[in-house]
């Protein structure tokens, strides 16, 4: 696998972390993720809970290895001091500075390891007057325009359905921890460096052309709804038995659609014959469209628009989505056995790699699962294994 011998400590919860070393897993890295013995990752009480797991915390740990540590005691932070000596990656979302008041600063993770990878999630990142503020999707979606520009033009702002800052900032982390792992070279070798991604800067990132159009012409872009903000036609319209999702993103495609649905002769008229121009009359050229497309049922529509060269679809719930025949096909659904829960369904590779392909190695572990095995690699003699089991049990569950 594209990632084999390369070992992740992981001391994030939640989702922006976890999606990141997940990302790394899936490709074939071996993460140890850090937990506290008073429950663990707060994700394994959320969602959906089958025979006492949670699905939420099985999606987004898989193929990760579980070790409970109290990282508030000396023995909890001497034994993550080892693991880090034998790490290639180490991946945090604590608030900037809260590792170094752990006892774990840059200074000492590079004497700890020089060739450490150190990856930071966090809200604002670390350096300007908001890095020290807590952050969560939602309000990353709200402060970085996001939000602004989502929505129906005569409603409120909205966020997306889910939690795109969280998402984005995890895997920038997991392209930026990559990037410096080839830029290291092998495991063991080359100077480590500090990988930063914040919910904040991947959220302006995700702004596109609406960033361009503002950065041109200093006017700020209001919300489109389903329409396109800079292509006419576009968006969703009406069939006779639902909605059809229609995409033609240039004047070629545009005219493929107006052939289509026999609507070739409005490129005659001067407020249709631009896009410049449907853009300034888009009420109207919707209308004009939807006649057409209310004539047919959205499956007509579908095999008939594809075929002449418009990409369209319709709009599908998750039953659809996950027994539709292509997501299959791209086995976009996944199932593992878990030892306690049994089967556990969860989304698959969104990435295919030819030679070294993701694989689901193992399923999302119970709470310290993996403590025993873990420390008998570090080298630990029985007797402190029993401490730090007997130390954890002490610690509650």
């Amino acid at each position: 696998m594209a990632l084999s011998g390369i070992r992740v400590v992981d001391l994030t919860r939640i989702l922006a972390g976890p999606f990141c070393t997940m990302l790394l897993a899936d490709m074939g890295a071996e993460v140890i993720k850090i937990e506290s013995p008073k429950g663990g990752d707060p994700v394994r009480d959320q969602g959906a809970i089958v025979n006492g797991f949670s699905w939420y915390f099985a999606q987004f740990n898989r193929n990760k290895r579980s070790v409970t540590l109290d990282l508030y005691s000396d023995e909890g932070k001497a034994v993550l001091a080892d693991l880090i000596r034998r790490a290639d990656v180490l991946v945090e979302n604590y608030r900037p500075g809260v590792l170094a008041q752990m006892g774990f600063d840059e200074a000492r993770l590079n004497e700890l390891n020089p060739t450490l990878i150190v990856a930071s999630i966090n809200g604002y990142s670390s350096t300007g007057p908001q890095a020290e503020r807590p952050s969560f999707d939602f309000v990353a979606q709200a402060m970085s325009g996001f939000m602004s520009l989502n929505g129906d033009p005569k409603g409120q702002p909205m966020r997306t359905g889910v939690p795109m800052a969280d998402l984005i900032a995890g895997l920038y982390a997991a392209f930026g921890i990559v990037s410096a792992l080839v830029s290291r070279g092998g495991p063991g070798t080359g100077q480590g460096q500090r990988v930063e991604s914040s919910l904040m800067n991947g959220m302006i990132s995700l702004l596109a052309y609406l960033s361009a159009q503002y950065f041109a012409t200093g006017e700020v872009p209001s919300r489109a709804g389903n329409d396109h903000p800079v292509v006419c036609p576009y968006g969703l319209f009406n069939a006779a038995d639902g909605d059809v999702a229609i995409a033609p993103s240039n004047d070629l495609i545009a005219r493929r659609l107006f052939d289509a649905i026999e609507l070739t002769h409005v490129l005659d008229d001067p407020d249709f014959a631009t896009n410049d121009a449907r853009l300034r009359n888009r009420e109207r050229m919707n209308g004009l469209v939807n006649e057409k497309i209310r004539q047919r049922p959205v499956d007509a529509w579908i095999a008939y628009l594809n075929e002449a060269g418009v990409p369209c679809g319709r709009v599908m719930d998750l039953s659809e989505v996950f027994s539709d025949p292509q997501v299959l096909a791209q086995e976009m659904v996944l199932e593992m056995v878990h030892p306690e829960a049994g089967p556990v369904r969860v989304t698959g590779f969104p990435v295919k790699l030819s030679e070294t392909p993701a694989r689901l190695r193992l399923p999302a572990p119970s709470l310290g699962a993996d403590n025993d095995a873990v420390f008998e690699e570090l080298g630990y003699s029985p007797e402190r294994i029993a401490a730090l089991r007997l130390g954890n049990s002490n610690q509650g569950t």
